[in-house]
């Protein structure tokens, strides 16, 4: 079965950086549709970016110039590099997969879902 496993949160201060990583297994990860979202206390999950199958990518408006997601097909990773950090930043990072491309930020098209890793920015 599919498995998403994600690390690499932690706590840095507001300017900083952090790169989360998503290790898959059970599928071949390059025919994937992948994608990270966010979920802060109290808020709505929100999508951050997504990358398909060819490496294209889509970022949330708000977040394009500060987030960067990647994949290493190699590897079967997925990567989201999260520069100039802001408190509002601060939430629990998911990764998440589809075998079918859809509406990138609709949380309920993805079919996997990984644990989360925590981000805070204070």
């Amino acid at each position: 079965h599919v498995q998403l496993v994600e690390s690499g949160g932690g706590s840095v201060q507001a300017g900083g950086s952090l790169r989360v990583s998503c290790a898959v297994s059970g599928y071949p990860f390059s025919g994937l549709y992948m994608a990270w979202f966010r979920q802060a206390p109290g808020k709505e999950r929100e999508g951050v970016a997504a990358i398909d199958s060819s490496g294209s990518t889509t970022y949330a408006g708000s977040l394009k110039g500060r987030f960067t997601i990647s994949k290493d097909n190699a590897e079967n990773t997925l990567y989201l590099q999260m520069d100039s950090l802001k408190p509002e930043d601060t939430a629990m990072y998911y990764c998440a997969a589809s075998t079918v491309e859809g509406a990138w930020s609709d949380w309920t098209k993805y079919t996997y879902w990984g644990q989360g890793t925590q981000v805070t920015v204070s």
